[in-house]
């Protein structure tokens, strides 16, 4: 089976630090595909990179079988690649509703959106109940909701989540990695990078351990979540 997302020996680099070293992965359709690692292990750098925020320097990215390098990021957003950035990056002063539109941008069909916007209300009631209201008076939890439902109103083949459960409470974190799954069952494709190593790998397919620039293990979810030295890495068990 074709990949639908094909990274080969990517390498990125901020001026003369070179913060990706040569990684290769896959993400096959309708697979959850986890990073996990430390702070600074290259993880962030790679989705901004495979959404065309920075330029690579070497190595391909293919997706759906069509190459990425050089492909500006609002290109790449309408061959069905979304994400959903570290940090949510909401607009504060725009009500939900017009954030969930901003989502949109690059579409014409005006009564589909309006039903993808209602199928994110139904997935996140309480941006239902608060679409009136500016972004910036969200709870972080819920800005992460919206930020995750702005990246499904481009229709993704493919979306990418940096770090969704980040400075969130347990129970909102739970709702986060349950509407995870739904969308999963619904047929979208994840790329997930995601601090809580445990959480990310009991729901992923596959996953790859980074440290420093590189992929330094590779294994099913499962595999992973039991592997000795990833338990004590990244689980903080003995």
């Amino acid at each position: 089976m074709t990949a639908l997302l094909e990274v080969d020996d990517l390498k990125v680099a901020y001026g003369k630090i070179l913060a990706v070293k040569g990684i290769s992965f896959s993400v096959e359709a309708g697979q959850i595909v986890t990073l996990i690692g430390t702070n600074g292990a290259g993880k962030t750098t790679t989705l901004r990179t495979l959404s065309g925020l920075l330029k690579p320097l070497s190595g391909t990215i293919k997706f759906d079988g069509v190459p990425l390098n050089g492909t500006p990021a609002h290109k790449i957003v309408a061959l069905g690649l979304a994400h959903s950035p570290e940090g949510r990056h909401i607009f504060p002063r725009m009500t939900l509703g017009e954030n969930l539109q901003l989502g949109a941008f690059l579409r014409k069909d005006g009564d589909a959106i309006a039903k993808d916007i209602a199928r994110v209300y139904e997935l996140f009631p309480i941006l239902g109940e608060r679409r009136k209201q500016a972004a910036g008076t969200l709870s972080g939890g819920e800005q992460q909701m919206l930020a995750m439902g702005r990246a499904l109103m481009s229709r993704p083949k493919l979306l990418m989540l940096d770090e969704p459960s980040m400075g969130l409470s347990p129970i909102m974190m739970q709702k986060i990695m349950e509407t995870i799954i739904e969308l999963k069952a619904q047929g979208t494709t994840i790329l997930l990078v995601e601090q809580n190593a445990q959480a990310a790998l009991s729901l992923a397919d596959h996953g790859h351990v980074m440290e420093i620039g590189r992929i330094s293990l590779t294994g099913t979810g499962n595999d992973l979540l039991h592997d000795e030295s990833v338990r004590k890495a990244y689980l903080g068990e003995d």
